[in-house]
C-alpha cells in the first residue's frame, strides 16, 4: 500500500465520522439547553454567536483527532448554558452520539474525590499540612521517612513521592480489581521523598479514597452518591454502570498503528478506580462544573466553604510551576492547586483537569474570574490536544460574546 493510498483511507474514515454529525434523516445530532429558547435574549443571541464559531472547530477536532464522538456542554455559575453531540458512540452500529451519552469520565473525577476529603476537613477531622500516617490504622506507607512524611496536601498536588500506578484489568477478563483496602495494604508505598517532584500519583487518589471512608465511618462509593453527586443533581455518575447507563454508553476506540482507522478496544477496570474509573454524562458534567464556578453550595446545600473551594483552585508550591501539564495546557505558572490544574492569562484565573483511559478523553476547563467553564467528553484515545484547543477557543469566545450580553 503507497503512503498516498493509506492516506486517502484515513481521509475516507474521517470523511465518514464527519458524515455521522447529522443523525438519519438529516437531523443534526445536538441538543441544546438556555441557547434554544430562542427567546431573543442578548445572551441567547450571543451563545448562538459562540456556538456558531466553535462548531467549526469541533468537526475540526474530531478529524484531526481521530475522534468517534464528542459531547460538550458550556457552562456558567448558574449551571448549563448550552451542549450538544455529535458524531457516532457506535461506529458499527452507526449510533448517534447524544447529549445522554455515557463516556468514562476518567481523572476529572480526581477532584469531585477531593470534595469529598476536603468536607471531612470541614468537619475537624484533619488539616492540609497533617502526615497522613498518623490517620492510618493497619496500612503503612512504605519506604517513606518519618522525619519527612506525607502529608495530606502532598496528596492532593501530586507530589507525595507515591507512584503512578494503574493495574488494568478488561471488564469482561478473568481478574478483577483487588479490594480497596488490599490494594493499599500491599502497594502504597513512596519511591522518592514527598515534595521533590511532581509525579502525577493514582495511588494517591486511592488512599484518598480510603481515608474519606476512615474518616467518614461511610462506604466510600456511597458516600460519593451521597454527599457529592446528589447533591449537585449527579443522577447519571456513577462507578459500576447501571443497565439503563450500559445502554447509553460509547463505545472507545484507538486509531490503528497503520491505518490511523479507529478500532473499538477494551474496556478496562483497575486497581486504582477512585483516581477516575468513573462514568458519566455531559449534563453531570456540567452540574460538576457549574459547581466549581460558584460559591461552595448547590440547591441549597453548602457542600464546600468557599475558602476551601477557591483553595483547591490556587497554586499550592511555587516552586513547581511551570510543570507540565497534559495537552500543554496552562498559561502563566501552571501547576496543580488541590488536584485542579490552575494557571492565569490576562489577569483571568483558570482551572481545568483531564480524562484519560484507553479508548475515551475528558476535560473540564473553568475560567473562574469570569465565571464561564467548558466540558468535552469523547470516545477518543488521547485526544488532550485537541480538548485542549477546543476549551481554549470556547472560553475566549465566551469572554468576548457574553460579556455585557443579557
Amino acid at each position: 500500500m503507497t503512503s498516498r493510498t493509506r492516506a486517502n483511507r484515513i481521509l475516507l474514515t474521517v470523511a465518514a465520522l464527519a458524515a455521522a454529525w447529522t443523525a438519519p434523516g438529516g437531523v443534526p445530532v445536538a441538543s441544546a439547553t438556555r441557547l434554544l429558547a430562542q427567546d431573543g435574549s442578548g445572551q441567547a443571541q450571543a451563545l448562538a454567536r459562540v456556538k456558531a464559531r466553535l462548531e467549526p472547530e469541533i468537526h475540526r477536532a474530531m478529524l484531526d483527532g481521530t475522534i468517534p464522538s464528542i459531547t460538550v456542554a458550556l457552562v456558567d455559575r448558574g449551571g448549563e448554558m448550552w451542549s450538544a453531540a455529535y458524531g457516532e458512540s457506535n461506529l458499527w452500529a452507526r449510533t448517534p452520539a447524544s447529549t445522554n451519552t455515557v463516556y468514562l469520565i476518567g481523572s476529572t473525577f480526581k477532584a469531585q474525590s477531593t470534595v469529598a476529603l476536603l468536607q471531612q476537613m470541614e468537619q475537624g477531622k484533619f488539616e492540609l499540612d497533617d502526615p497522613v500516617h498518623d490517620h492510618l490504622e493497619g496500612i503503612t506507607i512504605r519506604g517513606e521517612d518519618p522525619t519527612h512524611p506525607v502529608l495530606f496536601r502532598h496528596l492532593l498536588t501530586h507530589t507525595s513521592g507515591m507512584p503512578v500506578d494503574f493495574g488494568p484489568h478488561p471488564v469482561w477478563g478473568e481478574t478483577s480489581p483487588l479490594p480497596l483496602g488490599e490494594y493499599l495494604a500491599d502497594s502504597l508505598r513512596v519511591d522518592a521523598p514527598p515534595r521533590t517532584a511532581v509525579v502525577y500519583s493514582n495511588m494517591a487518589y486511592s488512599l484518598v479514597a480510603h481515608l474519606v471512608e476512615r474518616f467518614s465511618g461511610v462506604p466510600y462509593k456511597r458516600y460519593i452518591r451521597e454527599n457529592v453527586w446528589s447533591p449537585l443533581g449527579m443522577g447519571d455518575t456513577d462507578f459500576d454502570l447501571r443497565p439503563e447507563m450500559e445502554e447509553r454508553m460509547a463505545t472507545p476506540y484507538v486509531p490503528d498503528s497503520i491505518t490511523g482507522r479507529p478500532l473499538p478496544t477494551a474496556r478496562l477496570k483497575a486497581n486504582v478506580w477512585p483516581a477516575g474509573i468513573t462514568y458519566g454524562t455531559i449534563h453531570d458534567q456540567a452540574r460538576w462544573l457549574a459547581f466549581n464556578l460558584g460559591d461552595g453550595t448547590a440547591g441549597g446545600r453548602r457542600l464546600l466553604t468557599e475558602e476551601t473551594l477557591l483553595e483547591m483552585q490556587r497554586l499550592q508550591f511555587e516552586e513547581f510551576s511551570g510543570e507540565p501539564m497534559s495537552g500543554g495546557w496552562g498559561y502563566e505558572r501552571p501547576g496543580y492547586g488541590l488536584t485542579w490544574w490552575t494557571t492565569r492569562r490576562a489577569g483571568d484565573a483558570f482551572f481545568a483537569h483531564s480524562g484519560s483511559v484507553p479508548g475515551y478523553t475528558a476535560f473540564v476547563m473553568g475560567n473562574r474570574t469570569r465565571g464561564f467553564g467548558v466540558v468535552l467528553l469523547t470516545n477518543g484515545n488521547a485526544a488532550h490536544p485537541h480538548l485542549v484547543r477546543l476549551s481554549n477557543l470556547a472560553l475566549d469566545l465566551m469572554a468576548e460574546e457574553l460579556a455585557g450580553a443579557g
